[in-house]
């Protein structure tokens, strides 16, 4: 039996749950004051991806600042975005979106302005990284991870030579995938696979893509973005279609696991901190955001979760292991053939129907 994890893309339907939620869990927070005025507070709220941050990371900036962090996690851009819109100002401090949702959040007047005088360790971000259409001159957001998402394979259970996402959607790979739960990173690459966009709007196009995904969907064992990795150790999966640092803990825990980039190019992300409209503690929050950005921290970060750095000066402090291994330090032509995914407007309704349908 196919074993479907509830995808954590917010539906339309599912809005008025969520609001409902977020509403209790802000009953017992204060808004901010109506003059607007800041205040930085030995409290931190980060709201960021399952699995992205190490608890010793967390532990020793308290150690160094007395500042408690409270963590909250979520699966996917959409989810986090849900919960921020529905909750009362002041629940969370610090998100973590991607590139194409800081547009999305800035444009909707979701975000604050850094105050960049107080990020002395912005030097150590590559300048590659920096100043991006989604955020030009960087005002709103700072980069923290990035990646792309790519092809786990167990060698030992997989024999034939994988290079592509199409044969993935082989009925010889029948309930033996693991997915992300993550509508456009699955849409998209499905998308990608018949040689359309990753956020194409094209109605013709998204017929064709719906086709692919009813033989794509035989062969998904499960949809999991906290921890795909899971399953494929574990021998219940031999395909993953995975975050790149996943796949780079699996390379790490057997030599039969080998990450392969699509050859129709891949799914490509830039996680980056930003600062909500109404953080209650935007002091503390440029205070963590400062110490993210040191070498020392970074390397902290990546040596627990190892995607792809923008921090040049953290991937100086890096083992060879790190830096020699393609999944964690994602080479540069497959860096170029990449693509971001774009806020797509009202069609996200087309991808939302269409992930239904895939989950079902």
């Amino acid at each position: 039996m196919k074993i479907f994890k509830k995808a954590a893309a917010v539906a339309v339907s599912s809005a008025l749950c969520l609001l409902t939620l977020a509403a209790c869990y802000g009953a017992g927070k204060s808004a901010q004051s109506a003059s607007g005025a800041q205040k930085s507070s030995g409290e931190l709220n980060l709201f960021i991806w399952t699995e992205y941050i190490p608890q010793s990371v967390i532990d020793d900036f308290t150690k160094q600042t007395g500042i408690e962090v409270n963590v909250s996690t979520y699966s996917t851009n959409e989810d986090m975005l849900a919960k921020v819109k529905a909750s009362n100002s002041g629940i969370y401090d610090i998100v973590v979106p991607s590139d194409y949702m800081v547009k999305m959040m800035a444009d909707q007047g979701l975000l604050q302005k850094l105050d960049k005088s107080k990020l002395t360790n912005l030097s150590n971000i590559d300048t590659a990284y920096m100043d991006k259409d989604f955020d030009k001159d960087n005002n709103y957001s700072v980069p923290y991870l990035g990646g792309v998402a790519a092809l786990c394979i167990n060698k030992s259970e997989v024999k034939e030579k994988i290079t592509s996402f199409k044969q993935v959607l082989d009925p010889k790979y029948s309930d033996s995938v693991v997915a992300l739960d993550d509508f456009r990173a699955v849409i998209g690459m499905t998308s990608k696979s018949l040689g359309y966009s990753l956020s194409t709007t094209d109605d013709g196009q998204l017929a064709k893509v719906k086709e692919q995904l009813a033989k794509l969907k035989p062969n998904i064992k499960a949809l999991d973005s906290d921890s795909p990795k899971t399953s494929m150790i574990n021998g219940e999966t031999s395909i993953g279609f995975m975050w790149n640092g996943e796949i780079a803990l699996c390379m790490q825990e057997s030599d039969d696991f080998d990450v392969v980039f699509p050859s129709e190019g891949c799914y490509i992300f830039l996680d980056n901190m930003c600062v909500l409209k109404g953080a209650e503690n935007y002091g503390s929050a440029m205070k963590f955001i400062n110490y993210i950005l040191e070498a020392k921290t970074e390397k902290a970060i990546l040596s627990e979760f190892p995607y792809l750095s923008p921090n040049k000066a953290a991937i100086a402090l890096m083992p060879e292991s790190y830096r020699n291994n393609k999944a964690s330090n994602v080479p540069k032509g497959v860096v170029e053939k990449s693509e971001y995914v774009k806020d797509i407007g009202s069609a996200v309704s087309k991808y939302d129907d269409m992930w239904t349908d895939f989950t079902k």
